[in-house]
């Protein structure tokens, strides 16, 4: 009779406990999306196969389509300092990759395939004619990707603070696997998601990695990240698919058959960039690059107008 009266306690406290917490994570959601940073009355919407994909389109001139950081946190509002700087001359179009910012965030395992087959219907059904194209961080191997497979669609690419070849190499193993079903579990995943996409480990992503002065972090986009991570259906799929490797992808053999121009830019604060474009380089001698001063992962957003120049200096 004790044991029983303990397993009903113990099942009791257990089912009090997965309710806390459910309602802890939709408390987060909600006061996450509350400022309603991301709306945006001119935000258009691409009605893509695997689910909604959100694009802002502004400027006149050749298109320039660019690419946020393959982040969970990430959007394409990363970019809102640079259009100002360069409509007047690209036709400009940002876009929040499926699993993103605006964009649906279906339950689904997210590839590396699965994005390059998104750009590469984006440009046709969205742009329809080559286009320039500029990516960020773990993007570069989408870019690279979508080029090698469909290399009409594209002219030159500019790709900032690329991921090193050694980690864009990675695959699932067992840990990784298993970990992912963690994360996908409904209440303890989401709980787990929170925790990593919290205003603190963001604010601590910005200070440390993000930007080389961290005393030019604002707390807008602290906020924007914030209600970026948690938009949507089901934002940690992409969180889990991203840690566990399944958006990786090995893409030396398409470095070495891309015949367009390639230019790869660092931040000049970011630790090894040197040596991981030298191992780009490795694979396509004609990649050309250069450093942005005082910067590090996101130069787009914290020295803008030195990555102004060099843009201009390539896409000539």
């Amino acid at each position: 009779m004790k044991t029983k009266n303990k397993l009903l306690t113990l099942l009791i406290l257990s089912a009090s406990a997965a309710t806390a917490t459910a309602v802890l994570n939709k408390c987060i959601k909600i006061s996450a999306s509350s400022k309603n940073i991301l709306s945006d009355s001119k935000s258009l919407c691409y009605k893509w196969r695997f689910g909604n994909i959100h694009y802002t389109k502004s400027g006149t001139g050749k298109p320039l389509l660019l690419i946020h950081d393959l982040n969970s946190c990430s959007n394409g509002q990363e970019w809102n300092s640079m259009i100002p700087l360069l409509k007047e001359n690209y036709t400009i179009y940002t876009i929040d990759l499926l699993g993103c910012g605006r964009s649906e965030k279906p339950n689904l395992t997210y590839t590396n395939f699965l994005y390059v087959q998104m750009i590469v219907d984006f440009i046709k059904s969205e742009i329809g004619h080559r286009t320039n194209i500029i990516s960020s961080g773990s993007s570069t191997a989408i870019a690279l990707m979508a080029c090698n497979n469909a290399p009409e669609l594209f002219d030159q690419i500019m790709c900032i603070n690329p991921e090193s070849l050694l980690m864009s190499n990675q695959i699932p193993n067992r840990h990784a696997k298993f970990y992912k079903f963690i994360l996908d579990l409904p209440i303890l995943g989401t709980l787990l998601y929170n925790i990593a996409t919290s205003k603190q480990a963001i604010r601590e992503e910005f200070t440390k990695n993000y930007f080389y002065n961290p005393y030019t972090v604002k707390n807008s986009f602290i906020d924007l990240y914030y209600e970026s991570a948690h938009l949507g259906d089901s934002p940690k799929s992409f969180y889990a698919s991203e840690k566990c490797n399944y958006i990786k992808c090995n893409v030396t053999n398409a470095l070495k058959k891309i015949n367009h121009s390639i230019y790869m830019v660092g931040g000049r604060e970011m630790d090894h960039m040197t040596d991981v474009i030298r191992e780009y380089k490795k694979y396509n001698p004609a990649i050309e690059s250069s450093f942005i001063n005082n910067s590090k992962y996101l130069p787009q957003m914290e020295n803008p107008t030195e990555l102004l120049h060099v843009i201009q200096m390539f896409f000539v």
